[in-house]
């Protein structure tokens, strides 16, 4: 059998299991994977930065509900990334990419998000890790240290490591959320208080681009930053590239509905499909909520 062809661009949120949810993305009593995969090509997954490794039956059951065109960018767990700082992490890692094996055609770029403080003199960790990734797998890698976005020596070596191993840099884009002081609303403080406030560097150095974009409560603002990823997101999707658009908000109760809206503007330039309606406001219709 021919499997599908992948899509020209991949949407998704940080996760699928929300209870926020209910009543738009999802009906009262649902919300699970194969309910989100119905609307949503991607996910992020980011249960495993804080978890480790999935359990063997949780992952033959995400196999089984997740469709063929699906993609889980799972995150490395923190205890490989952040408290081992990539050191002798070897058999972890092998542990880690062995129990996502029944998954390996709907992995997307797994992300290795690295510290805050984690800088150009521990790149020759990131070099050793990247140089064992097996090639199967796609990798993003997430920097958040200040130096590597004054595009000086230490975001040049950087951004050649990556080249080298084909391997993508995550693009974070806080524009929106920093947009504006948070008030007194606590999710847009909280939010504020979380994400770094780092410049946006867009550039793709392989060939699935991934862009994290943390909108705003205020939808003028999110279109505003969003226009300009319109012209980008095409030109990479022309030069043969397969993006990632992983879609938050503050407190992330409106990222479908802020998902769908982003979709629309990419929808008009690329011609794509609009998106399937979501299964709980089309319950509520059908029922005349």
């Amino acid at each position: 059998m021919t499997p599908p062809a992948e899509p020209p661009i991949h949407l998704g949120l940080p996760m699928w299991a929300n209870p926020d949810w209910r009543g738009g993305l999802y009906p009262p009593h649902g919300g699970g994977l194969e309910e989100y995969a119905r609307v949503f090509s991607a996910v992020e997954g980011n249960t495993t930065f804080y978890s480790g490794a999935p359990k063997a039956e949780t992952v033959a059951a995400w196999s089984r509900q997740a469709p063929p065109g699906f993609r889980f960018c799972f995150k490395l767990p923190a205890a490989l990334t952040h408290d081992r700082r990539l050191a002798g992490i070897e058999a972890e890692l092998d542990a880690f990419l062995a129990a996502l094996a029944p998954l390996h055609d709907r992995l997307g770029p797994l992300m290795v998000q690295l510290p805050r403080d984690f800088g150009a003199e521990e790149l020759p960790r990131l070099e050793a890790l990247l140089s064992r990734w097996p090639t199967g797998i796609p990798c993003a890698v997430e920097v958040r240290h200040s130096e590597f976005f004054h595009k000086g020596r230490a975001e040049r070596d950087l951004n050649r490591l990556l080249i080298t191993h084909g391997v993508d840099r995550v693009m974070l884009d806080v524009r929106p959320l920093f947009a504006t002081p948070a008030g007194d609303h606590p999710g847009l403080r909280q939010a504020q208080c979380e994400k770094p406030r780092r410049p946006l560097h867009v550039l793709s150095t392989a060939d699935r681009p991934l862009v994290r974009f943390i909108g705003h409560l205020d939808g003028e603002i999110n279109a505003r930053c969003f226009s300009p990823w319109i012209e980008r997101l095409s030109l990479w999707i022309k030069q043969g590239k397969t993006p990632y658009l992983m879609v938050h908000t503050p407190d992330n109760r409106r990222a479908p509905e802020l998902a769908r809206r982003l979709h629309g503007g990419l929808a008009e330039r690329l011609a794509l499909p609009d998106l399937p309606p979501f299964p709980g406001e089309a319950q509520a219709s059908l029922f005349g909520g």
